[in-house]
């Protein structure tokens, strides 16, 4: 692990796309991030950049992972100190190994699980330069700024991650008749919240929260750019707005932002 990722971290955002150039040409438009080759053999593999800084990655997906049951979707990687011990403890906890654990260079040993609510993410032994794709400390455009699970046993999740990877319970929103919004911190910083899955998922899944700096520019360029947003905008706790969607491949998306004046 390079020395400033610690265990828990979230190093890393990826989208499975069926169309890389679609993707692009969406985000790029949505958020402002530049693309370049990602150099991966094999794939059509493009880094995300905001301002020089690698912030995510696209894929596209192959016909052989379709057969695997692959589908278009963000995927958040999160950072472990040793790759075979985090996946043993997985197990142990009843979460799933799907893919690997593989290796590549320059950037480290990976492995595609699922916790034990079946939300999928991926562990990884980071090497090289430390990431900064997610704002630990400070509002950053283009980032992600906020990791939210929405999952069937909050409880059960919440106890699952911190026995795999050392999450802290913070601070805990009673969010009514949804129920409560509980935040978690990965050493001295808040990274995020677990809560319980609507009736209106399907499945229990992770959501990232990208900021952009107007919320409402940013709802039109979703929809003109051909996606679709199925919630919000709507205001948090702080006085920022977010919203939900879904981008033209079908991938769920978030987004976090202030509104214009």
């Amino acid at each position: 692990m390079s020395m400033q990722d610690r265990e828990g971290d979230f190093v890393w955002y990826e989208l499975m796309t069926d169309n890389a150039d679609a993707a692009q040409d969406f985000y790029g438009s949505l958020l402002g991030w530049k693309f370049a080759s990602g150099d991966a053999p094999g794939i059509d593999y493009r880094l995300g950049s905001m301002t020089d800084t690698e912030v995510v990655g696209v894929m596209q997906l192959t016909p052989e992972m379709h057969e695997g049951g692959a589908r278009p979707a963000w995927i958040g990687y999160i950072a472990v100190t040793a790759i075979d011990d985090a996946l043993a403890r997985l197990e142990e906890l009843g979460g799933r190994v799907l893919m690997g654990p593989n290796h590549m260079e320059g950037v480290g040993h990976m492995a595609m699980v699922t916790d034990p609510q079946g939300a999928p993410f991926y562990l990884i032994q980071t090497e090289g330069e430390a990431s900064q794709s997610f704002a630990k400390y400070e509002a950053r455009q283009g980032h992600c700024a906020w990791n939210e699970l929405v999952t069937d046993d909050p409880a059960a999740a919440g106890a699952f991650y911190s026995a795999l990877v050392g999450w802290e319970k913070g601070e805990c929103m009673d969010m009514g008749e949804m129920g409560p919004y509980q935040m978690y911190a990965a050493g001295d910083y808040t990274l995020g919240a677990m809560m319980k899955r609507p009736d209106a998922m399907p499945v229990s899944l992770w959501c990232y929260y990208f900021r952009v700096p107007d919320i409402d520019a940013a709802q039109a360029s979703v929809e003109r750019h051909g996606g679709q947003v199925v919630n919000g905008p709507m205001e948090v706790p702080g006085g920022e707005f977010v919203l939900q969607g879904v981008d033209p491949q079908g991938a769920m998306f978030s987004l976090i932002g202030k509104r214009g004046e």
